[in-house]
């Protein structure tokens, strides 16, 4: 789940970590009003988009006026910004952080990230901030500076002193650097993230240390115990098959091609998707109904993947251990009542029950494609996504 800069900002400043100052608006008058609330001759305007890249985009202005942040803030209210992580959709733009605009003097870059590959939390800092990390990875990889840390004691005093004598702090800012990083830490530990980066961390004029930027992303499965957390959610900058899924309880993740999947198993969907790919077909998600998965959730399952109007045709494969080929094909069935599919429908069924199960989707009388391996299955769903039917009937 990830939240907004200013949800961001919030959260790290009730841990200690220094920000500006600023205010949300929802309306170009609002964020005019914001400039008297916060004082000062300068402020900066930024876009709420879950995406990165917005200053090169158009979605963070500098401003002199209060006039000036009113027009800024009306050509961006209703605007989708596109950038190289928003995908070609873009964001919608909806609300705008008015923000007092700083006197930087150096920019550096902190995030913490949850390796997967190493099973541990790891601190990712460089003297080169203001640029996103991959592009300095891949152009000056001796700039990024990796620390570990062990779960066991958590993040020591002299790692983060450490950091910050690396990334070339003056000594009076060593300790509140320090400060500053463990605090973070303190922040991404006690409400269960996945990452947190400052981009910039910005040393100003006067030699003080604020995060000029801020992203969080949280655990998912961890938000019952954060509903403060979970509340933060927007999904209007969500994939809406995504969010139509989540709230279903489906691991679900959308992409682009026209041939809808429906999966048990990880492993499995990836090397389904894999399979259609190979054959010349472009899978449009990734779904896994789970270990043991009841009629009702296959025909939560089929829901979730017709949701999504690029779908042409769809691929049903099981291979039941826990799972039970007969439920699927039962949810299957549902599914066809329910909903009056009209597109071409691929099932492959193997292991537990799958003589009952295959006996039910032959007794239903419904136009399902049966298949015997993946390799038939991939073959014919693509078959019958690039038959004239099916795109008349798209």
């Amino acid at each position: 789940m990830d939240i907004h800069e200013y949800q961001a900002k919030e959260i790290l400043s009730r841990f200690g970590v220094p920000v500006p100052r600023g205010g949300l608006a929802y309306s170009p008058e609002q964020a005019s009003y914001r400039c008297t609330e916060i004082g000062g001759t300068k402020w900066v305007v930024k876009a709420q988009v879950h995406a990165g890249g917005r200053g090169e985009a158009g979605g963070v202005k500098l401003c002199t006026s209060d006039r000036e942040v009113q027009d800024v803030a009306n050509g961006m209210f209703g605007k989708r910004l596109v950038t190289k992580q928003s995908g070609p959709r873009g964001k919608l733009i909806y609300r705008v952080y008015v923000e007092e605009a700083t006197d930087i003097a150096r920019e550096l870059y902190f995030a913490i990230v949850l390796d997967r590959r190493i099973e541990r939390v790891v601190i990712i800092t460089s003297a080169q901030g203001g640029m996103d990390i991959e592009e300095l990875v891949a152009k000056r990889p001796d700039a990024v500076i990796r620390t570990t840390i062990e779960p066991a004691v958590g993040f020591l005093a002299f790692q983060a002193r450490e950091i910050a004598f690396a990334i070339g702090l003056e000594a009076p800012q060593i300790a509140e650097a320090s400060r500053i990083f463990r605090r973070a830490y303190r922040a991404f530990r006690d409400l269960d993230a996945t990452m947190l980066e400052i981009n910039p961390l910005a040393v100003t004029g006067k030699g003080d240390i604020v995060a000029l930027d801020a992203k969080m992303s949280f655990d998912d499965n961890a938000m019952f115990r954060h509903l403060d957390i979970s509340e933060l959610r927007d999904r209007s900058q969500e994939d809406s098959r995504e969010s139509h899924a989540a709230d279903r309880g489906l691991a679900y993740v959308g992409l682009d091609g026209n041939i809808g999947c429906m999966i048990n198993g990880a492993g499995l969907a990836m090397a389904t998707m894999d399979m259609i790919k190979l054959v010349g077909g472009e899978p449009a998600n990734f779904l896994d109904i789970g270990g043991a998965a009841s009629p009702e959730r296959v025909l939560k399952a089929f829901r979730a993947v017709l949701h999504d109007e690029k779908v042409k045709a769809m691929l049903v494969n099981i291979f039941a251990g826990i799972n039970r080929c007969d439920w699927v094909a039962e949810g299957i069935v549902a599914a066809f009542k329910d909903m009056d599919v009209k597109i071409p429908v691929v099932v492959r069924l193997a292991g537990t029950h799958v003589e009952q199960g295959q006996r039910i989707l032959r007794d239903s009388g419904l136009p399902i494609i049966s298949a015997d391996s993946l390799a038939d299955a991939a073959e014919k769903v693509v078959a019958a996504v690039n038959s004239p039917a099916a795109g008349a009937d798209a």
